[in-house]
């Protein structure tokens, strides 16, 4: 009697289980490097506010940008549960800033992962091209789902354009788009970073928009959950809480065959201090 009762158990559950929605939750944080004279808003003084925010999202996927080793390291340590990785964009090591990402490891399988520099020589150490002030990377993994072992791989990209080069950032948008396509084949797509571009530039439009009669392998995960402009969606607030009407610069995309349940801008604070110069921006997704 008690097996049959256990078996009827398993019976009911089952269909609630393989109804569960395996929704992927994202978040793109432009943490602030830690060494930079910030005052009342240095990294010492913030990094515990940086931390909740990320511990309230509780993102699957963290992607970040300006981390420095200490910063890569605070996180991994700080947040249980997470795989973290990054190098630095002067090295290869850990000089100089990343965009280092953090995945739960309990969740993801990595299959491979890497790093190119936004150059004409994406392979090179260090290397940076046309007008931009400092070399620039990228940071790419691909990931298997063990909720859905079956389900194709997750190849995700983090980065950070240049602030000053107008040519760099267009052009550094033409290379991610074309890695996304061949390092990404066959897999599901995501895209996090810090693009210092607002959404009428032509770097938006060479990641997100047709090009050559071609459709964008990825679309804008906020843009397409909120189709009218809202007054209220800049991403850089210069640690000021109520700064959020300037252009919205922290970008996630994902491919066409992911449904995007919801796509946000987090504007956590505590008593009037942000936990960055930069708002997180989240997206949950699900395939």
């Amino acid at each position: 009697m008690l097996l049959r009762f256990l078996m009827i158990c398993l019976m009911i559950n089952v269909p609630a289980l393989a109804a569960e929605p395996m929704s992927i939750k994202v978040m793109s944080f432009n943490l602030r490097y830690a060494t930079a004279k910030d005052g009342e808003n240095h990294w010492d003084k913030r990094r515990e506010l940086l931390l909740d925010t990320v511990r309230r999202a509780e993102p699957d996927m963290l992607g970040t940008q300006e981390t420095l080793a200490m910063q890569r390291d605070y996180l991994a340590q700080n947040l249980d549960g997470y795989e973290a990785l990054g190098i630095g964009r002067d090295d290869g090591t850990d000089s100089g800033e990343m965009t280092a990402i953090l995945w739960k490891k309990e969740r993801f399988e990595k299959l491979a992962a890497g790093h190119f520099w936004l150059s004409e020589t994406p392979d090179k150490i260090g290397s940076k091209s046309w007008d931009s002030s400092l070399p620039r990377m990228a940071t790419w993994i691909k990931l298997r789902d063990r909720r859905q072992p079956e389900a194709r791989p997750i190849f995700w990209i983090n980065t950070h354009f240049d602030h000053r080069g107008i040519v760099a950032r267009l052009e550094s948008a033409k290379l991610l788009r074309q890695q996304l396509l061949t390092l990404g084949k066959d897999c599901t797509l995501i895209v996090t970073g810090d693009f210092n571009a607002a959404e009428d530039s032509e770097p938006y439009r060479a990641l997100f928009g047709e090009v050559a009669g071609q459709a964008s392998p990825v679309v804008d995960t906020y843009r397409k959950l909120h189709a009218q402009r809202g007054e209220h969606e800049g991403t850089f607030n210069g640690f000021k809480h109520d700064a959020t009407t300037g252009a919205r610069i922290d970008w996630i995309g994902v491919s066409i065959d992911v449904k995007i349940k919801a796509a946000d801008i987090d504007h956590h604070h505590a008593n009037g201090r942000t936990p960055s110069d930069h708002f997180p921006v989240t997206a949950v997704l699900e395939r």
